[in-house]
């Protein structure tokens, strides 16, 4: 039997994101349950489902784009700790986040690094370098 949009969706959040996804799921339920539909759907059940690239390819692009937007840091520490789980080093993650200094400049890279910090504190990991 197939699976539904929804189905898929939630199976591949959890793969990426753990408990992490769903608590963010869980927290729109009380105002608006349809945006969590939607959020399981689209990004998940029809984007990350699809075979074109890997998931620590989508986490690394993922953590660029909202490094570079700036003004997602919930977002980017939830796809920050996804991008560990399914395989980034940290080398890695810091490496896109520096990258990211030369297009989205240097306020916008040092936001995303002080993120990470954070994540990697959370994760009672210490930074390596």
């Amino acid at each position: 039997m197939k699976q539904s949009r929804f189905e898929r969706g939630l199976e591949r959040l959890t793969q990426i994101d753990g408990d992490a996804g769903q608590a963010v799921i869980e927290s729109l339920q009380s105002i608006c349950p349809d945006l969590a539909k939607y959020t399981i759907e689209y990004p998940f059940g029809d984007i990350y489902s699809r075979d074109g690239l890997d998931l620590k390819s989508r986490e690394i692009a993922t953590i660029a784009a909202l490094t570079a937007m700036g003004n997602c840091a919930p977002q980017l520490k939830v796809h920050l700790h996804a991008a560990l789980n399914v395989g980034c080093t940290e080398e890695e993650i810091k490496e896109v986040i520096l990258q990211m200094s030369v297009y989205a400049g240097f306020p916008s890279a040092l936001n995303g690094m002080f993120a990470f910090k954070e994540v990697l504190e959370q994760r009672g990991q210490q930074s390596s370098t």
